[in-house]
């Protein structure tokens, strides 16, 4: 089925972007995309990491289970672009572009939302992303290895010395966002793996983030804690907000299943992205099919 273009509507554009691997990028990028499917918004994901593909397999391994147990899960319209690998740099980051652009293209005026990640490198492509970012979104692994890809502190104080490389890429990209459209990326530091610091270091890496946070105009975000269902999510594609039971998962939900659903709508709450009312009034009556769907019809119901 065609879907109706709107040419005086524009997608509202969020990229998942970190220079350092394993930050839970295409993590955070799939429970935000189906976050916003949920809430009747309509939505395309894209996956720029064309050699990890980790969202991609992420939506693939979720159509395919939805198929095989005939599950309602909401699936985003997904696309990859692949990185070009010529000779000539040039050539390279012109062939980069026009696909780059085609893809938004074709889902900007008919999507409410448009979810990028990006891989965890410095690239053309990232780059690109980063400069027409609406909301941008960094998970961070909530240690001062994953810090120091913001900024750097002092050894002994731990006051903040400086800024890091992607700091600088992420600043540039919204001067030259700025200079199209007066208007800067929201930007967002999502503190993943909450767990595994001890008070003291919470304490010294929220104050590092606070005064960066000041210095470069990001806000700072709860994340996701290290659990072990958002592994075991993976292989089938489900997320925290889906309904989880033996079906679906293979395994009853426990708390920690609960726990995680709560962290995501946490994050979202933090996010403040610009659901529209009608995208929420179609995620209520798609909801409340759903819940009548299997059961029987009131002889007052057939009367009316």
């Amino acid at each position: 089925m065609l879907v109706q273009a709107n040419p005086h509507k524009s997608a509202h554009v969020i990229v998942v972007g970190n220079e350092k691997g394993g930050s839970g990028k295409s993590t955070t990028a799939i429970h935000v995309a189906i976050a916003l499917l949920r809430a009747g918004q309509k939505v395309a994901t894209v996956d720029l990491d064309s050699r990890q593909k980790s969202l991609t397999r992420y939506v693939e391994n979720r159509r395919l289970w939805a198929r095989r147990e005939k599950l309602p899960l909401d699936i985003p319209l997904h696309f990859c672009v692949a990185r070009s690998e010529g000779v000539r740099n040039d050539e390279n980051e012109h062939a980069e572009f026009t696909v780059f652009a085609e893809t938004v293209a074709a889902v900007e005026h008919s999507h409410d939302f448009v979810v990028i990640d990006t891989p965890g490198s410095d690239s053309y492509l990232m780059r690109l992303a980063h400069a027409m970012a609406d909301t941008l979104i960094t998970p961070l692994n909530d240690s001062f290895v994953d810090f120091d890809v913001l900024g750097t502190v002092d050894p002994q104080t731990y006051a903040l010395t400086g800024t890091s490389h992607y700091s600088e890429m992420v600043r540039e990209a919204r001067r030259q966002r700025r200079k199209v459209d007066q208007d800067a990326a929201d930007w967002i530091v999502v503190r993943n793996r909450l767990s595994t610091l001890g008070s003291r270091n919470k304490r010294l890496l929220s104050e590092g983030l606070r005064q960066l946070g000041l210095q470069l105009g990001f806000r700072a975000a709860d994340g996701f804690s290290e659990r072990v269902v958002y592994r075991e999510f993976f292989p089938r594609g489900l997320t925290a907000l889906d309904d989880i039971n033996e079906s679906t998962l293979g395994t009853r939900p426990n708390m920690s299943h609960v726990t995680a659903r709560q962290e995501v709508q946490g994050l979202l709450a933090a996010l403040k992205l610009p659901i529209d009312e009608k995208g929420r009034r179609r995620a209520a009556a798609r909801a409340e099919w759903f819940n009548s769907a299997n059961k029987p019809l009131e002889v007052q119901d057939i009367l009316d």
